[in-house]
């Protein structure tokens, strides 16, 4: 019989875990949380400090007692929970429940599933920690207290299902107020002057650059022809070269984030996806009969980019081994924590540099196979030299017409001959090389080619760039970005249009009441600081009753008042001016998850629907009576049409725009591709296109 009965979060981890410790240890997983805040309910007691009241979570009941029973049978008990605010809060819950002292040494943690690491960790159990504790009990209480008493609002004024959130409410803000900037934002001209040039044999790129004393911006098509009217002749002096040698040194490994920023970017994942890929890895995956399950992964929730002593040391041997000595960084670049970053463990990263991703091959999935590999080469790459690239600079001139070149060229590969750091943007680093040239050289323009070009309203937002943006303003944990961007949708404030976030108008309906009634729940300093906050919290500094009360003394009030004076937002039925083709009753509008559509009014006699569609203000090219309109195929993929289809039978899969191409009048459209939004001709005869936006 055992002597020690410790308990963890998951079923998976449980059966790794008591095969490291022996027969002396029963392992078994509470699978989360065994109490929380009734659902039924608020839960909260306002007039005696907030206090919550727990009751077990409907289900657990038999997983409570069979620890209970278990408990009884042994001398003493761990509470291995997860290493954070979460983990610590199973914890003390599980001590309540199963009378544990939480001023014993009960709790172990460890930061990942390792024989070695687990041994180590029961080397060292220490009381629960209440400041951990109390900062999590503060975040869920104050989520209680603004999702319970906002929501029932919504739901009586608006529509039922709704629900409104600390981090989850600024989300949708930065959402709505992006496609806000774009609906306003108006285009600028501008022009580039592109140029090919020669010298000796070898040809090479350059870009107007100004007209030999300062940099020239290009505005119209005025000023352009001033410049090429003064090119004089073909031949261009060398006038300025600059060499420079430039280190560029290695991204960090991976916090929660930057892994759930790098994942939509690389392998197109969104960041629930991550996240569940992320815990498998970390809790285990069966290598081989003899060696069992294995945790390859460090814990995946993390702000921390630190990395433990022993992981360095087996990465710079890895390194030495495959690459050789000079790719080793010779001193480790510290980056320092953001002031809210919660420290408490390392980066996320392989638990072994040794088990490289050709390894694990055979036994890992598809899907976490890429995941691993992405970590395990960031890891790695973070403890190897800079890269070092020499950049050239030079100035062209002809008259008082300037041209600059730029080239560059990879010297030593260092970090990179493993990995490069991805983009929002999907655009890399290139060489380009330039021919040898030297002050008072002469170079021979072949082509001088001006375009015109258009400003871009920003882009929206991706998960990526949202989760990026969410994380430099403070808001949220890494714990929350994953189910904070899965709640938006699933309440359909927004929808995804080109992996990018577009708010419906449902989302948008829901923002302004906010906006008008608790503007403090999607304030970003605001919410900023309470994360401050609950840091403080943890770090025991602050009191969370004083947090929570200072917070909700003000937010009472507003609660009182929008529950008076918000008027109920009837979203009712539009005629449609159409009748229903199966019924003949008449169709109307509907407001649903995703926006708008058409239904019949004979619902639920009769359940057809139809797509709206929507006019984008484009003449069609084709028959030039009809309107460009926007349709959706069976398989919801946006496409353009004529609205007197089938008498015209225009179609395209990109987006026509109002304003014909300037070379030669033709239909310009808008082709998506992976480096932005590109402006083209569809003139198969014509070159013309613009920059795509970033």
């Amino acid at each position: 019989m055992a002597d020690y009965l410790v308990i963890v979060e998951s079923p998976a981890k449980a059966k790794t875990i008591e095969r490291y410790l022996g027969k002396k240890y029963k392992v078994k997983a509470s699978i989360g949380h065994v109490r929380d805040l009734p659902r039924s309910q608020m839960g909260i007691d306002t007039e005696n400090n907030y206090e919550p009241k727990y009751i077990t979570i409907r289900g657990k009941g038999p997983v409570l007692q069979e620890l209970k029973t278990a408990a009884k049978k042994v001398k003493k008990i761990y509470l291995a929970a997860d290493p954070d605010r979460e983990g610590e809060a199973i914890a003390w819950h599980l001590a309540n429940a199963l009378n544990v002292d939480i001023h014993s040494d009960c709790r172990v943690v460890f930061n990942e599933i390792t024989k070695e690491a687990i041994l180590e960790s029961f080397k060292h159990p220490r009381p629960i920690n209440m400041d951990l504790v109390d900062a999590q009990q503060a975040r869920r209480i104050l989520d209680r207290l603004v999702g319970y008493n906002i929501s029932p609002i919504l739901w009586k004024k608006v529509k039922k299902g709704l629900s409104a959130g600390r981090v989850q409410s600024v989300s949708l803000r930065l959402i709505i107020d992006r496609e806000n900037e774009i609906k306003s934002f108006e285009p600028e001209e501008y022009w580039s002057i592109e140029a090919s040039f020669e010298k000796g044999k070898k040809e090479f790129e350059a870009f107007y650059y100004g007209d030999g004393k300062e940099k020239v911006k290009l505005t119209n098509e005025e000023q352009v022809t001033k410049v090429l009217k003064n090119v004089k002749g073909s031949d261009f002096e060398v006038m300025n070269v600059v060499k420079k040698e430039r280190k560029r040194n290695a991204a960090p490994a991976f916090t929660t984030s930057s892994l759930q920023q790098e994942a939509a970017r690389k392998l197109n994942f969104r960041a629930k996806k991550t996240m569940m890929l992320a815990q498998q890895l970390y809790e285990g995956i069966e290598l081989s009969k003899k060696e069992g399950a294995v945790g390859l992964i460090t814990y995946m929730r993390t702000d921390s980019t630190r990395i433990s002593d022993s992981a360095k040391a087996e990465a710079i041997s890895y390194i030495e081994g495959k690459y050789g000595k000079d790719f080793i960084a010779q001193e480790q670049k510290q980056v320092k924590a953001k002031a809210n970053a919660q420290d408490a463990h390392e980066a996320i990263r392989p638990t072994s540099a040794m088990r490289t991703p050709e390894e694990l091959k055979a036994v890992l999935s598809r899907d976490q196979l890429r995941l691993y590999r992405l970590i395990w080469e960031r890891f790695v790459a973070s403890q190897m030299a800079p890269a070092i690239l020499d950049t050239v600079t030079v100035d062209l001139q002809n008259n008082d017409v300037m041209f600059r070149a730029n080239g560059s060229q990879v010297k030593f590969a260092g970090f990179m001959k493993l990995y490069i750091e991805g983009t929002d943007d999907q655009t890399e680093e290139t060489n380009k090389l330039l021919p040898e040239m030297e002050v008072g050289d002469k170079v021979k323009s072949l082509e001088i080619e001006p375009k015109q070009h258009f400003t871009q309203p920003p882009p929206r937002y991706s998960e990526a760039r949202l989760v990026k943006t969410l994380e430099e303003l403070g808001i949220g944990r890494p714990s929350t970005y994953a189910p904070t961007l899965d709640t938006i949708q699933k309440r359909g404030y927004v929808q995804l249009d080109a992996k990018r976030f577009v708010p419906t108008e449902l989302g948008e309906i829901v923002h302004q009441a906010t906006l008008e009634f608790f503007p403090e729940i999607i304030n970003i300093e605001f919410t900023a600081q309470m994360e401050q906050n609950l840091d403080e919290i943890e770090e025991g500094i602050t009191q969370w009753v004083n947090v929570i009360d200072e917070f909700y003394k003000d937010f009472e009030p507003r609660v009182k008042y929008a529950d008076e004076a918000m008027e109920k937002i009837e979203i009712k039925d539009e005629p449609a001016g159409e009748d229903c083709e199966k019924c003949g009753a008449p169709m109307v509008f509907k407001l649903g998850r995703y926006g708008k559509f058409m239904a019949c009014s004979n619902f639920p006699d009769c359940r057809n629907t139809k797509a709206i569609v929507k006019p984008i203000g484009v003449q069609c090219p084709t028959c030039k009576e009809g309107e460009i309109v926007e349709r959706k195929s069976k398989t919801k993929r946006i496409f353009y049409g004529c609205n007197r289809y089938p008498e015209c039978d225009f179609v395209s899969w990109d987006k026509p725009i109002s304003r014909p191409c300037p070379k030669c009048s033709a239909l310009l459209v808008e082709k998506k591709l992976k480096k932005g939004v590109q402006i083209q001709c569809t003139n198969s005869e014509c070159d013309y296109e613009e920059t795509p936006s970033q």
